[in-house]
């Protein structure tokens, strides 16, 4: 049960013009962006944060910028969250063997040396304590511009945010998304926890 239920998506006029973002990226409007409309500027400011985060302006393409929010989630424990950006991974392009094999992308050549750095990164930058040390910054600025180190660090800030308001409010996962969760990681004891 969610801390606080989620309103319907057309209770506020302004959020309402703002859903089509999701629905385009996970095919509904998420029940974490329907409880922060309580406080619409709360839930507007939030949905604008993330279309600006997730644009693509660099060479980091948007399947990328999901399985980055994904191993942040994974990394601080959000299964909403994990199970959100599997499910975008895959609406945007994604193959089966990437998203089946994410974790073992330091070995595997299914992912190029820039999307190591990449994602070592994201380990690191989302841990507590941060671990972003000296060898993960040379490896990562080798592959990557600034302003595409900015949009990486952007995607695991978001999550950051996203995965306390979601396992805080104990937010309920939608059933797209966790067929998704269940597609990818079920085999490997995933569930949705709490977000009932």
């Amino acid at each position: 049960m969610p801390l606080i239920n989620p309103l319907d998506q057309f209770a506020n006029p302004e959020v309402e013009r703002l859903v089509k973002f999701f629905n385009e990226t996970l095919g509904f409007c998420p029940n974490s962006v329907l409880t922060m409309q309580r406080r619409p500027a709360i839930a507007e400011a939030f949905v604008n944060l993330n279309m600006a985060v997730m644009a693509n302006e660099g060479r980091v393409t948007a399947e990328q910028k999901r399985l980055v929010g994904y191993l942040t989630s994974a990394q601080t424990g959000c299964r909403y969250c994990q199970a959100h950006t599997i499910l975008a991974a895959e609406r945007y392009g994604g193959s089966q063997q990437r998203l089946d094999n994410i974790w073992e992308f330091r070995e595997s050549d299914l992912y190029t040396e820039a999307e190591k750095a990449m994602f070592e990164f994201a380990l690191a930058a989302s841990s507590v304590p941060n671990a972003v040390d000296q060898k993960i910054e040379t490896e990562l600025k080798k592959h990557w511009d600034d302003g595409e180190v900015v949009e990486i660090l952007g995607v695991v800030a978001l999550f950051g945010y996203l995965n306390r308001w979601n396992d805080s409010m104990g937010t309920s996962l939608e059933s797209g998304a966790e067929a998704a969760g269940m597609k990818y990681f079920g085999d490997k004891g995933w569930d949705k926890g709490k977000h009932q």
